[in-house]
């Protein structure tokens, strides 16, 4: 998992990447390829 300023960049990585907030921290997320996975905060 990166740990990304611009989690914008990471979304556009892949086509399935999501956004997702857990405990305060920006995640985003791929269901179908989990090499794609970043956090901010």
């Amino acid at each position: 998992m990166k740990i990304i300023n611009s989690l914008k960049s990471a979304k556009v990585r892949h086509k399935d990447c999501r956004i997702v907030r857990r405990k305060g921290r920006v995640y985003v997320i791929n269901k179908t390829n989990p090499r794609y996975k970043a956090r901010q905060g």
